[in-house]
């Protein structure tokens, strides 16, 4: 990876004075470090449904909740708006946000929970209204935030308990989430309960939540891949590695590193979803969580596109993720209840981007697929998710001409390109067993980009 010159000299006086934009340090997830860095302010709007249990987690992480905003730094805002329905709670909620976000420190947190706007609108047409409007407000405090801050959003069903959003509350609000800013999450009934969920002591539950978890990582010999595998295997899942018999000597490392098995595999081949089945079975009597990481780039204009080039590219990036879910759906496959399929998209799958027609195609086709198997998957006692990476800090981006990777890094919130590590958390946090709740959702791990939705 390239070395991102801007970041390690913004600190620098005299890099001010010439006016260069200041690049935060992000805190990043450390094994040890406590689950929160500071207080927090818990406050809610009308009768919110989920205060009383954040503040209860806050209080567990041994931090202080405040009420009300104070003279002290906050390390995180949480604010519940399940129970704002007029614009007069709006008003409230204007009040409370405005001195918190002066009282964030730098990498704070600022979480809001809102109401389905379509729940809602069985109240009154205000009351949707005011649902919606905090999808531009959170987005938009996300844009003004600064010292590497985040805003995000999650949206809770009205059947929603605080127990099914909590995974959510506790990554959104740690440094896992370091570079997922200004993002709407959707959270329903959990799906899937682990039959046998291991005995992990509660001092470790946060450090170790993947305990007894058998994950597959396609693509894992190197780049993001790796870190995914890496970062599951710390999380305590049991790692299958999978790439092509082209990358075995990295998928050997990664395998060795994490612990796992390494399984050589071509996932466009015919009997790709076979082999990778019955290797599950053999070797570990099911499977817990399936990441469909692999994926290649062809790049061309499309005025100079080639037949090759287009298909190689659709058939590795989405058919074979389509076909190895469809096996993961069969009746007797080896997905365990309480499965988790994570899929790895793309923000050039939504924004597009000039000469990657074939590849902007394939991954907008993962969030199509995502959302039409998410209830299909429900009704196996699984969910299925995707992460979109914004412009992530790899080997591929480090051989940009340098112009194309400063605005990749610079145009977003956080003013930085994200590292592998920030997308493998997000996959982590749709892989454990308490995130149920979380289903045919699509989260840009992009530092809030500028370009697309």
């Amino acid at each position: 990876m390239s070395t991102d010159l801007l970041a390690s000299l913004s600190h620098n006086p005299l890099v001010k004075q010439l006016g260069l934009p200041e690049v935060p340090s992000l805190r990043r997830h450390r094994p040890g470090d406590p689950l929160l860095g500071g207080p927090v302010l818990v406050a809610a709007v009308g009768e919110g449904r989920f205060a009383t249990a954040v503040t209860a987690f806050v209080e567990e992480q041994e931090q202080t909740a405040h009420t009300e905003v104070g003279e002290d730094k906050l390390y995180a805002a949480v604010v519940d708006l399940t129970g704002a329905t007029t614009l007069a709670d709006l008003a409230a909620a204007q009040e409370i946000l405005t001195p918190a976000v002066k009282k964030l420190g730098p990498s704070g947190r600022l979480l809001l929970i809102g109401a389905e706007p379509a729940q809602a609108a069985e109240v009154s047409a205000e009351a949707a209204a005011v649902a919606q409007s905090l999808d531009g407000l959170v987005r938009s405090i996300g844009k003004e935030l600064r010292f590497g801050a985040t805003a995000n959003l999650l949206v809770a069903a009205a059947d929603v308990t605080p127990a099914a959003i909590d995974s959510s509350v506790r990554f959104l609000l740690s440094a896992r989430s370091a570079y997922v800013d200004g993002q709407v999450v959707h959270v329903g009934a959990p799906v899937g309960t682990p039959a046998d969920p291991p005995e992990v002591d509660a001092p470790d539950a946060e450090e170790r939540p993947l305990d007894g978890r058998v994950a597959v990582v396609t693509g894992a010999a190197r780049g993001i891949g790796a870190a995914i595998a890496d970062t599951l295997a710390r999380d305590g899942a049991t790692i299958v590695a999978v790439d092509v018999p082209a990358a075995g000597q990295g998928l050997a490392d990664t395998a060795n590193r994490t612990g796992g098995t390494a399984l050589q595999l071509d996932i466009t081949a015919d009997d790709a979803a076979d082999r990778l089945l019955a290797h599950l079975v053999e070797r570990h009597g099911g499977v817990d969580l399936v990441v469909h990481n692999a994926g290649i780039t062809r790049d061309k204009l499309l005025a100079n596109m080639t037949p090759d080039r287009w298909n190689s590219v659709l058939a590795v990036n989405l058919g074979a993720q389509l076909t190895i879910n469809e096996a993961l759906l069969a009746e007797g496959s080896p997905l365990r209840d309480g499965g988790r399929v994570v899929c790895v998209s793309s923000q050039s799958g939504i924004a597009g981007n000039r000469g990657q027609t074939n590849y902007a195609a394939s991954k907008a086709g993962v969030i199509g697929m995502v959302h039409a198997l998410a209830p299909r998957f429900a009704e196996r006692g699984a969910t299925i998710n995707a992460v979109a990476p914004g412009f992530i800090e790899t080997e591929m981006t480090a051989k940009m001409p340098l112009a194309t990777r400063e605005g990749g890094r610079r145009v977003n919130s956080l003013k930085q390109g994200g590292l592998p590590v920030d997308v493998a958390e997000a996959i982590g946090w749709f892989g454990r067993a308490e995130s149920g709740g979380l289903n045919g959702q699509v989260v840009r791990v992009c530092g809030q980009s500028m370009l697309g939705a």
